[in-house]
């Protein structure tokens, strides 16, 4: 993958990497919680769009520095433009839409698994971010929160999409409504995550999901991806269909061939990713 401006400095806002097929991507403004500002949200939606292009990476990690994941959109940066900026009709939605929404989007629509790792805070958009993603990795620490109400704003980021989707809508409407802190145990629970490990096992569990990942099969788990993703919005003969042509595109594949052979001769395979 090409170098951008985020991977350029270690002291950016955003921070990337790829090795061995892993992409790693990382928040990096610790001090003020890595609160996303306008300009880091474009670069991440840049950043999800090339791995969703390049052969190289076969699976995305996104992560953070800090006492924090991710404590939602730079609030003070947000001040700062309603003070500024005059409303039009349609223009703070059109901002929305290409803004946090699209950010969202960008990780729903990767054709890379993307795990994402959580420590402490995951608030707004953050904890949007960790919805969106595939996997979720996160300390006994981490807690997410649905923080808009506490500023007297309306749920964003496809919040209203994603929520009721994971948890159901009578637990989404009590995190939104009171905007309470939902712990990491909580989480698991629900089925909102997938692992719960202390700090110290972080990086090990990260790991072994994603050196998996980055030697799997990657377009069979892309078409995987997004039947699960379009299922809770289809019926089930437009499901079936999908499946069915999801099924014939892979069968062309170099590792659907690989797999079966290798089933076959009793031997690990040797999955290239397409």
């Amino acid at each position: 993958m090409t170098g951008t401006a985020t991977d350029r400095s270690r002291d950016a806002a955003i921070l990337s990497e790829l090795s061995g097929g892993i992409f790693t991507i990382t928040l990096n403004r610790p001090d003020a919680a890595n609160a996303i500002r306008p300009d880091d949200r474009n670069a991440l939606i840049q950043l999800f769009s090339d791995a969703d292009v390049d052969p190289d990476v076969r699976v995305v990690v996104l992560r953070a520095n800090g006492r924090h994941f991710c404590a939602g959109a730079d609030v003070v940066t947000l001040a700062d433009g309603h003070a500024k900026n005059v409303k039009r009709v349609t223009g703070p939605m059109r901002t929305i839409m290409t803004g946090a929404q699209k950010l969202v989007a960008s990780v729903l629509d990767c054709g890379k698994p993307v795990i994402t790792v959580v420590q402490g805070a995951a608030a707004g958009i953050g904890a949007h971010l960790a919805y969106a993603s595939d996997l979720v990795v996160a300390t006994d620490a981490a807690y997410f929160a649905e923080s808009f109400v506490k500023r007297g704003l309306v749920v964003d980021g496809g919040g209203a999409y994603l929520l009721p989707r994971r948890i159901g809508m009578q637990k989404a409407k009590e995190m939104v409504f009171f905007g309470e802190k939902l712990t990491a145990g909580e989480a698991l629970g629900l089925g909102l995550i997938n692992r719960v490990v202390s700090v110290a096992e972080l990086d090990a569990a990260v790991a072994e999901f994603a050196d998996r990942l980055a030697v799997a099969p990657t377009s069979a788990i892309a078409l995987t991806k997004r039947l699960f993703n379009d299922s809770p919005d289809s019926d089930r003969s437009a499901s079936f269909v999908a499946e069915a042509m999801a099924q014939e595109i892979q069968s062309y594949a170099h590792d659907s061939k690989e797999g079966v052979r290798a089933f076959v001769q009793k031997r690990p395979a040797d999955y290239l990713g397409w």
